[in-house]
């Protein structure tokens, strides 16, 4: 290899031109494909200095504790966990598809779906890239610093070396679908050492430049790297790069398998070669130089950033001057609140979403990110809780098109789920089967892959919550495209409950009601009980939005109106004379853990805007809900934290929701529950054990989120759970609400001092702050300010 040319060859660009020419076809789908060259800006970006928008810290990751100290990277698809080490550079490279495993369509003797790493299948690294710098040891400089750039998507490490200031950038991209790290000095350094790239599943590569492999269940995966310089020379050298005497130098990374998202095909493109197009797109991104490749992907990752911004007051100078790990501990262990701190935790969700998903799979438990091959639950999609949560923050926090990946996703799944349903659910060893012997519709197991597999055990309301999901998503943006694609999604879950519903007389009443049939409330009490809380609200959440559906594509009216039928015959919980709680299983008695995890009755009041504290409801029930969630406690893993500060937003206690933001803001200690040195969300799996899980990491912004503003359909609340540490004043812009608006909104001293409501599409809505109220009408694209709201 020689220094890169100053512009590509005509050779090489028709060469590359040919490559995608073959794959164009695919470009639409969300999987690793051939793509149009972006657009080129030619202003450079920001830099960014605001704590709020910036990470730091003084050391660098530990190669063996990556997942809780590496910093990550990612395009939406492609994903890496960066070290940093100055001497040896170390990324750990995903692909969001890669994944072993198959449709898993057999089921085991007690009528469940196997679920192992080999049968179900497990989420994988795809590569690890190291970039040996000798002489660079961290021993051998000073001044180490590494940051993570939030609003540009750069981490960026700098050190001195014998009077030289080294500095290493690295970025994910999406326009040029590749991973680029960037090495420069301040003129009198060079750089020499080697580049690495391996496969972490046996792989022997085909040059040092790339490597091809596959997985028993066909899926096939390649990954490539190039590397240039300035001055000095790049050449291969057996199974590496090497490079001496460069002053700068430029490393390429790209890969992927050959997934499609199309139950016809198998989940599979056969026309794919994965190897040869990440060759095609690191050789693309090569004729280019790191400063082009910079300014294109920042004003990529910067246009969905910029959307919102926050600030919930001003940190103080002392607080600033700490590293992120050290501001960590030091608002632990009594010191004062740090807002700048908790607003960046806020847009390091952001960042993770921007990178996790866009335009390939969801993201999963482990979101794009991996240190080995063994994940917990296989780093699957769970749909009793942790699928739905890394979602409940993209709507409301400005990122709407980082959701297209979950609708992608039960889309393409849909077809082999309804196929499993009516093939297997009724299968007599299921003790979730419906009594009456009727199927129909779809639904799925707690969890699921991405090959239409369903993995650990009948989920059957699942088929509703990812709907009702899926919906909410239309409540922002008002989007009749996405609801006519959700629309089948919708009317099948439906017809699974109008065939699973079953008829009952209550104790003591004469009027018929529909409970659902045996199930499990997520993930403890008696396996097989009826007209489980958990079921029965999202069922009837189910209907509602399905008759809303209908109604606004004027399609299946009269199935719409069968619907609706049910609708009002569904038993709906009540409060228990003996605890005071709201019943989770049509039982007075706790049948229970009294301070489990999950929150499965609740949700009703979060995410189901059934139950609210005002004149809709009732006040007992009201009552039944808070004396539920108190009893539930404050201390648990960091999802269910976030899940708990949800559910006191939405009773309007701030102090409450924001003591379980604090609480998760806590650093992880000794494998415990909290935030490890990356921010990443610690799961304690026993004493001394905590494994990374991401959906805190999105919970955890979706709570404070709702604290600054709840919306549903026709009304907007702002400042609804606004705690005293954040009051004095601050501000956010661009908070999408349902209806079809957003909104600006600044206060100070804990009462609005000006609220801006623009149309996305909606008409009209209330916007209200305590007792206060306006109601709202304005055409799409108009807007108005509200300075009045406060008393």
């Amino acid at each position: 290899m020689n220094p890169r040319p100053a512009d590509p060859s005509r050779r090489t660009l028709l060469s590359l031109a040919a490559t995608a020419s073959v794959t164009a076809a695919l470009g639409s789908l969300p999987a690793f494909t051939a793509s149009a060259a972006p657009h080129r800006p030619t202003a450079a970006p920001e830099r960014v200095t605001s704590s709020r928008h910036l990470l730091w810290w003084r050391a660098p990751a530990d190669e063996h504790s990556m997942i809780e100290q590496g910093l990550p990277l990612g395009n939406g698809r492609l994903g890496a966990l960066a070290g940093n080490d100055p001497g040896r550079e170390l990324l750990l490279v995903t692909d969001a598809t890669m994944w072993t495993g198959g449709v898993n369509d057999t089921l085991d003797a007690d009528g469940q779906f196997p679920y192992g790493r080999d049968d179900f299948g497990s989420f994988t690294l795809l590569a690890r890239l190291t970039v040996d710098l000798p002489g660079h040891d961290l021993s051998a400089v000073n001044d180490y610093r590494r940051t993570l750039d939030l609003a540009r998507g750069v981490v960026t490490t700098t050190y001195v070396r014998s009077g030289v200031t080294y500095r290493r950038q690295m970025f994910a991209s999406r326009p040029d679908d590749v991973i680029v790290l960037h090495f420069t000095q301040n003129g009198r350094g060079r750089y020499t050492g080697s580049v690495t790239l391996d496969g972490t599943h046996g792989e022997t590569p085909s040059t040092a430049e790339s490597f091809a492999g596959s997985f028993p269940g066909g899926l096939r995966y390649g990954a490539a790297v190039t590397a240039y310089g300035t001055g000095g020379r790049v050449r291969v050298n057996g199974t590496r790069i090497d490079f001496s005497g460069c002053t700068d130098l430029t490393v390429v990374v790209s890969g992927g398998t050959d997934y499609a998202p199309d139950a016809e095909a198998k989940y599979r493109d056969p026309s794919l070669d994965p190897e040869k197009l990440a060759r095609a797109k690191v050789r693309a991104a090569a004729a280019h130089s790191a400063d082009t490749l910079l300014r294109t992907h920042a004003a990529d990752h910067g246009d969905l950033f910029g959307r919102l911004d926050l600030s919930l007051g001003t940190s103080t100078e002392a607080q600033r001057s700490l590293d992120t790990w050290e501001r960590l501990n030091a608002r632990a262990h009594g010191g004062a609140p740090d807002p700048e701190l908790e607003a960046a935790y806020l847009q390091y969700g952001r960042y993770l979403m921007i990178a996790g998903s866009r335009g390939s799979l969801p993201l999963n438990l482990q979101g794009l990110w991996l240190d080995g091959n063994d994940p917990e639950w296989m780093g699957d999609y769970h749909t009793d809780i942790n699928l739905q949560m890394n979602y409940w923050m993209a709507d409301r926090a400005g990122l709407s098109p980082c959701f297209d990946a979950l609708t992608d996703y039960c889309l393409a799944q849909l077809p082999s789920w309804t196929s499993l349903t009516r093939e297997l659910f009724n299968d007599p060893r299921n003790r979730y089967r419906n009594s009456s012997g009727k199927n129909a519709g779809w639904t799925v197991a707690i969890s699921t892959n991405p090959h239409g597999g369903n993995g650990w055990w009948w989920h059957p309301a699942g088929s509703a919550w990812l709907c009702n999901t899926l919906f909410e998503h239309y409540e922002y943006t008002v989007s009749r495209s996405h609801l006519e694609r959700i629309y089948p999604l919708l009317k099948g879950a439906c017809e699974f409950w109008e065939a699973r519903l079953l008829t009952t007389t209550l104790p003591g009443g004469s009027r018929e009601v529909l409970i659902a049939d045996s199930d499990w409330s997520p993930e403890h009490g008696p396996l097989d009980a009826k007209g489980i809380t958990y079921a029965q609200e999202l069922v009837w959440a189910l209907f509602g939005n399905y008759a809303a559906a209908s109604a606004r594509l004027r399609k299946d009216t009269g199935y719409a109106a069968t619907i609706a039928g049910l609708r009002e015959k569904l038993h709906l919980p009540r409060v228990s004379p003996t605890t005071g709680w709201l019943e989770e299983w049509m039982s007075p008695d706790n049948l229970g853990e009294t301070t489990h995890r999950h929150l499965s009755p609740l949700v009703g009041l979060f995410p189901g805007d059934r139950i609210r504290p005002d004149a809709s409801t009732p006040a007992d029930l009201i009552d039944g809900v808070t004396a539920l969630l108190t009893a539930r406690g404050t201390e648990s893993f960091g999802w269910a934290n976030a899940w708990r500060g949800l559910c006191w937003a939405r009773l309007k206690n701030a102090e409450n929701a924001y003591r379980l933001v604090v609480n998760n803001l806590r650093p992880s200690v000794n494998g415990g529950n909290g935030t490890a040195f990356n921010l990443f969300d610690i799961y304690e799996m026993a004493p001394g054990r905590g494994i990374f899980q991401i959906d805190a990491n999105f919970g955890t912004p979706a709570a404070m989120m709702e604290m600054l503003v709840y919306s549903r359909p026709g009304s907007v609340e702002v400042l609804p759970a606004l705690p005293d540490a954040w009051a004095e004043a601050g501000s956010v812009t661009g908070v999408p609400v349902r209806g079809g608006f957003v909104v600006d909104l600044a206060w100070r001293y804990g009462k609005p001092t000006e609220v801006r409501l623009r149309s996305t599409g909606g008409r009209t809505t209330k916007v209200a702050h305590g007792e206060v109220s306006r109601t709202v009408t304005l055409e799409a694209g108009g807007s108005v300010t509200l300075k009045d709201l406060a008393r």
